[in-house]
């Protein structure tokens, strides 16, 4: 009876996985025949082997750069939101909304507003950022060790301080906030292949560091004294994963700017629906992720065209919803 309800569940995983993979496919295919002209897949197909032709720019030069990068900046925040909640051991945390985010956004905010000749360390320099925001949390937690209670209304207090930092910096910097405003609503309207290249090497690091993180996940959401007697070192493991979680973040922060929810939404659905064993979860979380962000995009980009509404913008409509849809089911429990 156990190995049959055992396959069941390994059959349902293997089908979730599956069909988020065509999913994402089906959304790939879409994204690239819609836009401002619409194309066929036989007029994509045809395009691919025939470089003078208008329809190869578009396709090749700004959709399927696009499409790829969506793709990439799902994976990388679903996998951070998944570390973080194991972290805090709530379902509520996300990168945006415990301070990870604000402290890459407010690095890179200086970066474009007061030293752009740095822009080519944007990355590093935006990790560093959000690194400092993590130790600002956990120095603001540590209490003879850190509990995920005080992780998350430390992180929440240093999000809101750090929003305000960012919101200073672009009063005193008023004739330079175009594109900055663009970048913190988080447009993926300018993407080109080097951005592709840029957050494919520092988000494939992250997303390898954070499968490697799946064993200590796993063990923090047994509760603290199971992990210790499981012999892990928690308030070490606490760190290493909000690192790894803060590194992916601030990957796609210093590319497309500040996008919020993901990391909160895609696990939470991922959970759902193949249970919370993170050497499952978090790769159908990356697949998942990345449907979400391409289909937000997409959507962005056509629902009012020609005007284009930035990725931020559509996840905060879409996600805000949800957080008060979990605080309204956690407060029934």
């Amino acid at each position: 009876m156990v190995k049959a309800e055992k396959k069941v569940g390994m059959f349902r995983i293997g089908l979730v996985f599956v069909v988020s993979l065509c999913i994402l496919a089906v959304l790939s295919v879409l994204a690239l025949r819609i836009g401002s002209v619409s194309y066929t897949t036989a007029e994509i197909l045809e395009s691919i082997f025939d470089p003078s032709s208008t329809i190869h720019t578009i396709i090749v030069n700004l959709r399927l750069p696009r499409v790829l990068l969506a793709a990439i900046v799902g994976m990388c925040l679903a996998a951070a939101g998944t570390l973080l909640q194991a972290v805090m051991q709530n379902p509520l945390a996300d990168p945006g909304i415990i301070g990870v985010s604000s402290g890459a956004s407010v690095a890179a905010t200086v970066v474009f507003l007061v030293v752009p000749s740095w822009t080519s360390s944007l990355p590093v320099l935006a990790f560093l950022g959000a690194a400092a925001a993590c130790l600002i949390i956990y120095l603001m937690a540590w209490k003879r060790g850190v509990e995920p209670t005080r992780i998350i209304l430390a992180g929440t207090a240093v999000n809101a301080m750090l929003g305000a930092v960012s919101s200073f910096l672009t009063l005193l910097n008023a004739d330079n906030l175009q594109g900055v405003l663009s970048w913190m609503n988080g447009s993926m309207a300018a993407v080109s292949w080097a951005d592709v290249r840029q957050l494919g090497i520092y988000g494939g690091i992250g997303l390898v560091l954070a499968l490697l993180c799946i064993k200590p996940a796993n063990a923090l959401q047994l509760g603290d004294d199971m992990a210790k007697n499981l012999g892990l070192r928690v308030n070490g493991m606490r760190i290493l994963l909000s690192g790894v979680g803060a590194f992916l973040a601030a990957a796609t922060v210093s590319v497309v700017g500040m996008i919020g929810f993901v990391g909160l939404v895609v696990p939470h659905i991922t959970r759902l629906l193949v249970g919370s064993n993170h050497r499952v979860m978090l790769p159908t979380g990356m697949v998942l992720g990345a449907c979400v962000v391409l289909f937000a995009d997409t959507l962005g980009r056509t629902i009012a065209a020609p005007m284009e509404i930035p990725l931020g913008i559509i996840m905060a409509i879409l996600g805000g919803p949800f957080f008060l849809f979990l605080l309204r089911r956690g407060r029934k429990k």
